[in-house]
């Protein structure tokens, strides 16, 4: 599976594509409280997205932008639900990393949501679980 990266901007028609699909998304999960974080999500002024694509079809996105003075902020990560576990968003977080150190950003921060920091946090639980699970069937 060949993924290819853009950098881009937030004029960028796939990114923006994604981005919609990544709304209505949080919106199925945030729920009332939406409204709330859709103020933090306004993509309009965003100088540093990059697209992933497979097949020339855009899979995944994400962007930096900067939160305060050295630190960059991790911002619209989304990848297509039939292509997650692929690796993608991986692939974008290191990129915007990469990016971010080109830009002489020192450190890298992501706020998200309650519902999906609990959601990875249990994933890694999971994971974690599996691991302990396998090392005992080592033993």
């Amino acid at each position: 599976m060949m993924i290819h990266l853009l950098r881009t901007d937030s004029n960028n028609k796939d990114f923006q594509y994604l981005v919609n699909l990544l709304d209505k998304h949080l919106h199925i999960l945030n729920g009332n409280k939406n409204v709330f974080f859709a103020q933090y999500n306004k993509i309009d002024a965003l100088k540093h997205t990059i697209v992933a694509y497979q097949n020339n079809i855009p899979v995944g996105c994400g962007a930096i932008k900067e939160y305060e003075y050295g630190i960059a902020e991790i911002k619209r990560m989304y990848v297509l639900e039939d292509k997650r576990g692929l690796g993608i968003a991986t692939k974008v977080l290191m990129e915007l990393e990469k990016w971010a150190a080109e830009l002489s950003y020192t450190k890298c921060i992501l706020e998200t949501s309650i519902h999906l920091a609990v959601l990875l946090l249990y994933i890694k639980a999971i994971i974690t679980d599996l691991y302990q699970i396998t090392d005992n069937i080592k033993e």
